[in-house]
């Protein structure tokens, strides 16, 4: 099943407020992503727990967290459970992102990763070495609106971000 971009709420804008890019943030900045957060259900931290940013799923059933290695164009996903701190694992092989820059869909996915501790077949880290897409979640587009959505498949029950 395709993810249909539609506008609104997309993670690219709350990534580029809580990160302001990739060179990190001031504490003015760490203060403003702090309050946006604040109207949620529940607030979360802006950095998680392996230093990237949160992205609520499934009305807070799960979280993603959001990292990038800049040197490395390295993105990686890690799923964590409610309290956005907790490593979960889920049923699903990849995680897909889909972006649209000025209108122009691209869709990468990020194949699971296995860690220690990771039940059989059921992953909590996925990764993907690309440029375009570090440059992206960097806020380092050249597209005047940038749009992306997250998701994945635990089993039978879909979850996007």
């Amino acid at each position: 099943m395709r993810i249909r971009f539609f506008a609104g709420g997309m993670f690219i804008g709350l990534c580029m407020m809580g990160w302001g890019g990739c060179g990190g943030q001031s504490a003015a900045e760490k203060d403003h992503a702090e309050a946006e957060h604040a109207h949620d259900e529940h607030a979360h931290e802006v950095d998680g727990p392996h230093g990237g940013h949160i992205i609520e799923l499934g009305g807070g059933k799960l979280h993603a967290e959001l990292t990038h290695d800049d040197a490395t164009h390295k993105i990686g996903v890690y799923i964590l459970g409610s309290d956005a701190k907790t490593t979960a694992t889920i049923a699903a092989k990849e995680v897909n992102i889909n972006v649209a820059e000025d209108g122009k869909g691209s869709q990468f996915v990020l194949p699971a990763v296995p860690q220690a501790g990771d039940a059989d077949g059921k992953p909590a880290y996925f990764e993907l070495v690309s440029e375009p897409l570090c440059k992206i979640v960097c806020g380092e587009s050249e597209a005047k609106n940038v749009q992306a959505r997250i998701s994945f498949r635990d089993g039978e029950e879909p979850y996007v971000g």
